[in-house]
């Protein structure tokens, strides 16, 4: 791709490029992002992001892409290592088939985000929508990460997989519950930790108390998302937490034939 065709949209200093995208047609947007991936510049700041799907798709190495405004769908898809920071919110499918890297959302995600995520991590400071998490899981001794810092839509976790999925519910009121509809339908692997109680369970899942290692992993999570919101960790762990697993790792398995 010839970047002179953006000459008036890009500045580079001192290794970091910064990008107006105003108008920018998304295919031509990424093209420009693998273009300097690999390139000599560690940082991208990428700002009037309205809509352009696929930002960071398919990227590898160690970039860090700054993202000021509203990505489109699938944001960081089959991404292998860069490190996504929206300042804003994100829509659909963010972080589908995620290898590896980290998405940090200064706001909200919509519906599957993390769909069939299979490493890195995700940190969402806001509520995120339907099916988040839908089939997780574990990828050659990865171990995708999720964490929301509100609450979530129906089907949370389902037919997960793998991984560990963290639900907050920061913005709930005392006393109120998570209200998402069948949490963990057709869950058959990983693990789901929810600050405070849910209203309705898929029947695939159960709720267990938790071990050391799981505050273990809970304390390193959640302080890793405060240390990119600016919450207080003490405070976010002083509150139960429920722990939920799959019952089964055939929950269908009677239902096909052989």
């Amino acid at each position: 791709m010839d970047i002179r065709l953006f000459s008036s949209r890009v500045k580079v200093e001192n290794g970091v490029a910064k990008v107006n995208a105003e108008g920018v047609y998304y295919r031509d947007l990424n093209a420009l992002l693998r273009t300097f991936n690999g390139n000599g510049v560690k940082k991208m700041e990428i700002h009037n992001v309205y809509g352009q799907r696929y930002l960071g798709t398919d990227l590898e190495g160690n970039m860090e892409i700054d993202v000021y405004g509203t990505p489109g769908n699938d944001l960081g898809a089959l991404m292998n290592g860069p490190r996504l920071v929206i300042h804003g919110n994100a829509q659909d499918g963010c972080g589908n088939t995620m290898n590896e890297g980290q998405i940090v959302i200064h706001g909200r995600a919509g519906d599957i985000t993390g769909y069939s995520m299979r490493g890195g991590k995700i940190f969402i400071r806001d509520d995120v929508g339907y099916r988040v998490g839908i089939h997780m899981k574990g990828y050659r001794g990865k171990r995708p990460c999720l964490v929301v810092g509100g609450t979530a839509q129906d089907f949370l976790g389902e037919y997960m997989a793998g991984g560990v999925l963290v639900v907050l519910g920061l913005n709930l009121k005392a006393g109120e519950c998570h209200r998402a509809k069948f949490v963990g339908t057709g869950m058959h692997g990983g693990t789901m930790y929810v600050r405070g109680e849910v209203s309705h369970l898929g029947r695939e899942v159960e709720v267990v108390d938790l071990e050391e290692d799981d505050r273990r992993l809970l304390r390193s999570l959640v302080d890793e998302f405060c240390s990119h919101f600016g919450f207080n960790t003490n405070k976010i762990l002083d509150h139960r937490f429920n722990k939920l697993i799959p019952v089964s790792y055939r929950p269908y398995g009677r239902l096909y034939a052989y």
